[in-house]
């Protein structure tokens, strides 16, 4: 989870014209980051907030907030131990509540995924096997959800199984044709 107060994160996006959660606003995110997106950062802020005057305050805080998150997302993308953390909420929270942040997360993701498909951005088939997993989770049956160890576990599972897959796709995407760039 990233350092941001979660309600300062949701106030960031509270005028977005796309209505996102501070979990499915963090997947877009991560999407760019992982498709290599030029600039991921613009372009995600360009989705989320309206240009303003740089005299709106308000607007300018919005801004600070977001470059934020995108800041601790660019480093977890590149520290070498697999760092990135989704962008839910806390384990305090209510099973379904939880359940429901990670298919706003996944849903984000997917999103961001398909703006860089317009973009011209290619997907292997191993990346297509994994967006086409990130789709099932999106359509898991959040109202059969139980309280108990079972679905417990199986939510750890799934939300352990999307933050390695986006790291392995940023690696496959980014990183690897970052490293092979001539100096």
């Amino acid at each position: 989870m990233t350092r941001i107060d979660p309600e300062r994160f949701a106030r960031a996006l509270s005028e977005s014209e796309l209505c996102p959660t501070p979990s499915e606003a963090h997947g877009i995110l991560c999407a760019l980051f992982c498709g290599g997106d030029l600039e991921p950062e613009v372009t995600w802020t360009g989705l989320l907030i309206a240009r303003v005057p740089d005299r709106d305050l308000l607007a300018a805080e919005k801004q600070a907030t977001l470059a934020e998150v995108a800041r601790e997302v660019r480093a977890a993308f590149e520290e070498p131990d697999l760092g990135l953390t989704l962008y839910t909420v806390g384990e305090d929270r209510p099973l379904a509540e939880r359940a429901s942040a990670l298919y706003d997360w996944t849903r984000g993701f997917l999103f961001g995924w398909a703006l860089l498909e317009e973009k011209g951005t290619t997907t292997s088939p191993v990346i297509r096997e994994v967006l086409h997993d990130f789709a099932e989770i999106t359509r898991m049956d959040l109202d059969q959800l139980i309280e108990d160890e079972q679905h417990e576990e199986a939510l750890t599972e799934v939300t352990e199984f999307i933050r390695v897959a986006a790291m392995l796709i940023h690696q496959e995407q980014v990183a690897v044709n970052t490293d092979a760039s001539p100096p």
